[in-house]
């Protein structure tokens, strides 16, 4: 297909602007993240969003490590952060696609040996529909 200028550069420039959005998003969240600020994470999530991670199965088997929604979210991320004050993630690595955007970063947590997470973020209207943890290594 062969687009005249002017529609490529407003397509252009509609791609750039949701990618730009996007990737602020992601340093919002590790941001919000590790200042445990849980209202922030929130608002960077649609109402219905789903989240998957390995330590949900493995702590909540009822739930197959699958949540929805802000209130799902709340309760893990409260658990999370009573359980383990010093939680903390340094972001290694952030590859950014239309829609999605993975990233990879250091889970630290004092007493414990830091991990390299893999993690994949989906937006849509510029908020997070969904998340999944999709690989967990001890460094």
């Amino acid at each position: 297909m062969i687009f005249q200028l002017p529609l490529y550069n407003t397509l252009q420039k509609t791609f750039t602007m949701g990618l730009k959005k996007n990737t602020e998003a992601v340093f919002k969240w590790i941001e919000a993240f590790n200042e445990h600020d849980i209202e922030k994470l929130l608002a960077l999530y649609d109402k219905d969003a789903t989240h998957f991670s390995p330590r949900l199965k493995k702590k909540h088997p009822k739930t197959k490590g699958k949540i929805k929604g802000k209130k799902a979210l709340r309760k893990w991320w409260e658990e999370a952060f009573e359980k383990l004050p010093t939680l903390n993630y340094k972001l290694t690595m952030v590859v950014v696609f239309k829609e999605s955007i993975s990233i990879v970063y250091e889970r630290k947590v004092k007493k414990e040996k830091t991990q390299e997470v893999g993690e994949a973020l989906k937006f849509k209207n510029g908020l997070i529909i969904e998340s999944a943890v999709v690989d967990i290594t001890d460094k």
